[in-house]
């Protein structure tokens, strides 16, 4: 089964979590390590790349990076370029798709349009379905997580 993880500071993408009803393991800043035993999607907000230690660890541990099915990035749209900044820097590092970007704690066709991909990503790990639906954004202007190719090197 195909499950979600998510991070958040300052409380917009666990508000975007609620409004889609899925169930999600939320990465916590005292305790990043945590391991995602199944395929997952995970949903990031735009920071800098100094407040996304947290979202390394995660993914650097045990076998989460490859159990990583793809990206769903959150941000603010008024930042041009830096809209869904992490996601993109992940998705060009990890080598993993975007499948969608959402505003903030999105609206209701966000909702509806991830609970999709959520179902499509659930049917395909089942078999039933050949490729997940990918956003394709521009990933122009992006500079690597350093600390991420650092532990990783």
């Amino acid at each position: 089964m195909v499950k979600i993880a998510f991070y958040t500071i300052t409380g917009q993408t666990q508000r975007f979590i609620d409004k889609t009803g899925l169930d999600a393991h939320r990465i916590e800043d005292a305790h990043p390590q945590y391991q995602m035993n199944d395929k997952y999607i995970l949903i990031l907000p735009s920071y800098q790349d100094f407040m996304m230690d947290s979202v390394v660890d995660f993914l650097t541990y045990k076998d989460n990076k490859k159990n990583l099915l793809g990206l769903i990035g959150c941000g603010n749209r008024n930042f041009n370029d830096l809209f869904g900044q992490t996601a993109k820097k992940i998705s060009v590092t990890l080598h993993v798709p975007i499948l969608y970007l959402l505003e903030l704690s999105g609206n209701s066709t966000d909702v509806k349009n991830v609970r999709q991909i959520v179902m499509e990503a659930r049917k395909k790990e089942k078999g039933a379905q050949k490729d997940l639906p990918i956003q394709n954004p521009a990933l122009s202007n992006i500079s690597f997580l350093s600390d991420f190719r650092q532990k990783n090197e």
